[in-house]
């Protein structure tokens, strides 16, 4: 079955006439071997980097390397206040969310 023909082009003709059919079998295989090597090109290709490691501060520990105070018991509002500003700045050194402030200052009393 005869479809279209191929005319040379540009000195690509290697010798061959202006006119040579192609037939549907032709056009297929040339289909075939292009996604071939299209599905190669595409497997050889290099993964994309893994995305770079999450790093997981330790709030907890940057919290307690600023050595908070302990506070057991106080007749001295002014001591608890005290208590209470020095732990409330290492918990914002440590930038601590509220849940987090809550369970650290917790562990003070």
């Amino acid at each position: 079955m005869q479809m279209t023909t191929r005319e040379s082009g540009r000195g690509r003709g290697h010798g061959r006439g202006a006119n040579v059919p192609i037939t549907v079998e032709e056009l297929m295989q040339t289909q075939n071997e292009m996604m071939h090597a299209f599905m190669q090109h595409l497997q050889h290709q290099l993964a994309p980097p893994p995305p770079p490691p999450v790093h997981v501060r330790d709030k907890c520990g940057e919290f307690m390397k600023g050595r908070p105070p302990v506070f057991t018991h106080s007749v001295d509002s002014i001591e608890a206040d005290d208590w209470l500003r020095a732990v409330e700045k290492q918990l914002n050194i440590a930038q601590c969310n509220d849940f987090e402030k809550a369970l650290y200052a917790s562990r003070q009393l």
